[in-house]
């Protein structure tokens, strides 16, 4: 048999719940099933649960630091001419090769500003990439 996948659609106090069950099939055909829930109750929640749940929907199911380490690297990248950002994210060589290319464009008032916040860019968007990536192994 193949891959079967269930998707509950909405269950009903008395114990009946209503499925869907599709078949990963070439032809992809459909079934629907109902089965009766036992007479159970489902055990209680505690206020940390509740609190855990509210937490994970709100972080992505990533975790705090998961959540915080973009802001991290976006307020350490924040302090003009070191890009901490790209320290904090491990890219030293790039973070070196920003600092060394800062260095003639000092001069310059147009460009260090827009290599500033491109840094500052950057480094939030290597550290949301680092999440992902770790969430997904």
């Amino acid at each position: 048999m193949a891959d079967v996948s269930t998707v509950r659609l909405f269950a009903v106090p008395v114990g009946v719940r209503f499925m869907h069950r599709e078949f990963r099939w070439v032809s992809m055909a459909e079934e629907y099933v109902v089965s009766i829930a036992s007479e159970k109750e489902p055990e209680e929640g505690s206020t940390l649960g509740v609190i855990g749940v509210i937490w994970y929907e709100l972080s992505g199911g990533i975790g705090p630091w998961g959540t915080l380490r973009p802001l991290v690297a976006l307020a350490i990248s924040l302090v003009p001419f070191l890009y901490l950002g790209q320290h904090f994210n491990r890219q030293h060589r790039k973070a070196l090769g920003y600092f060394v290319i800062q260095l003639p464009l000092i001069f310059s008032v147009v460009l260090w500003p827009v290599l500033f916040i491109w840094s500052i860019v950057d480094s939030w968007w290597v550290s949301s990439g680092i999440v992902a990536k770790a969430e997904n192994e």
